[in-house]
């Protein structure tokens, strides 16, 4: 059952992935965050908002040092602690993308080699009716390194409605009340 609901958990984050690359293609929007949504991949997720992505760090991330600059990791982070909250979604509640950043404090530790590939970590922390906060680190594969870390504070706001008909195989877990749909039942 544990095995289930985990998969179910990396589900709704690849949920959040594959609709932002619906819209991306669906709009030719091609913003800064939008490599960050085509490369990252998800490594693990759980139910209670927790999810692992690894993520290569290329030279469009980095500055004349040699290393990420660190306006990169804010985009990252952003990206991917939000993406935590798609566990916990439900229509009308952290939906797609799950709101706007209200402050993303970022503690840079190591400098990240370009080349570098990382091991992010985000977690939810506490998720309510309008706020959420989540942290994040950034570390080597291996664990052994923490480049960075994030605590990520999120207001919610529902999703656009152009954005709704760009529609996911998780889109049909819910009802119309954002009730979850088991085997056929309501």
């Amino acid at each position: 059952m544990a095995s289930e609901a985990k998969q179910k958990a990396v589900k709704a984050v690849e949920a959040i992935f594959d609709r932002y690359r619906l819209i991306a293609a669906g709009t030719n929007f091609n913003g800064f965050d939008r490599h960050v949504m085509d490369n990252c991949k998800i490594i693990d997720a759980s139910p209670e908002g927790v999810v692992e992505f690894e993520f290569f760090i290329d030279g469009r991330y980095g500055n004349l040092n040699g290393v990420m600059h660190g306006g990169a990791a804010g985009v990252i982070f952003d990206m991917c602690t939000t993406t935590a909250l798609g566990p916990l979604a439900r229509p009308g509640y952290w939906d797609f993308l799950g709101g706007v950043t209200r402050t993303l404090n970022i503690s840079y530790l190591r400098a990240i080699p370009i080349g570098t590939t990382v091991r992010i970590r985000s977690v939810v922390i506490s998720a309510g009716r309008t706020m959420a906060m989540i942290r994040g680190t950034m570390a080597s594969v291996d664990g052994k390194t923490i480049y960075c870390t994030a605590e990520h504070h999120k207001v919610r706001v529902p999703t656009q409605s152009e954005h709704n008909k760009y529609r996911v195989e998780w889109d049909d877990l819910w009802d119309g009340e954002g009730k979850e749909i088991v085997k056929g039942k309501l």
